[in-house]
């Protein structure tokens, strides 16, 4: 009898240090959850391409906060160089609908592009950058499905004659207004910072 009674102690008090050592490992710190990797609409070629068109966009942004109308026109043939090899394999995948709309931005925004070429007078060229925003958001980002990195949509509510808004596009969430500028005749690089976010353009 005494034999048996040890043995139920023994099993009792293994069965509650096994016990102890299983509620403190599932209570322990977890390992985290990988997330899901997201499915990307298109290629890396063609996301690089629109990549480019971004970042040709932002070095004439980048120009005209400098009102420097030299850099801003290089960068405008380079912005329209990349529009001009465009990847339309993938777009073509889409309805004729879609693909003839993504068509039609990219025609507005080489047009708006070649005008802002030909000026000799650095406001209008700011104004066709106006216009070339507004043909790039929300349109053009829509149409290629972006995923590139976040952006900013940006706005100035006296952009020209201290009364006409004008929206553009930035990589970095700090204000630097590309219409009024470091070299403006009346406010030199006082409202340099002159402006807010909108909205921002992330990954689809």
């Amino acid at each position: 009898m005494k034999r048996l009674i040890i043995l139920i102690v023994i099993l009792l008090a293994g069965f509650s240090v096994y016990w102890f050592m299983l509620r403190t490992k599932s209570n322990g710190p977890k390992a985290p959850k990988q997330e899901a990797i997201a499915a990307k609409n298109h290629s890396d070629s063609f996301n690089t391409w629109v990549n480019g068109v971004v970042s040709d966009y932002l070095m004439i942004k980048d120009a005209l906060v400098e009102a420097d109308t030299a850099a801003a026109k290089a960068s405008t043939t380079r912005f329209i160089a990349a529009l001009d090899s465009i990847k339309t394999d993938e777009i073509k995948k889409d309805t004729a609908m879609m693909f003839e709309t993504f068509m039609a931005t990219v025609g507005d925004m080489k047009s708006n592009a070649a005008s802002l070429l030909v000026q000799t007078d650095i406001t209008e060229m700011r104004k066709d950058f106006s216009s070339l925003t507004d043909m790039m958001y929300p349109a053009f980002f829509k149409a290629v499905a972006y995923e590139g990195p976040k952006l900013y949509l940006q706005n100035c509510p006296m952009a020209f004659n201290d009364e006409v808004p004008a929206n553009w596009i930035s990589a970095n969430p700090e204000v630097i207004n590309p219409y009024l500028g470091k070299k403006h005749p009346k406010y030199h690089a006082g409202m340099l910072n002159c402006g807010e976010v909108k909205d921002s353009i992330v990954a689809q």
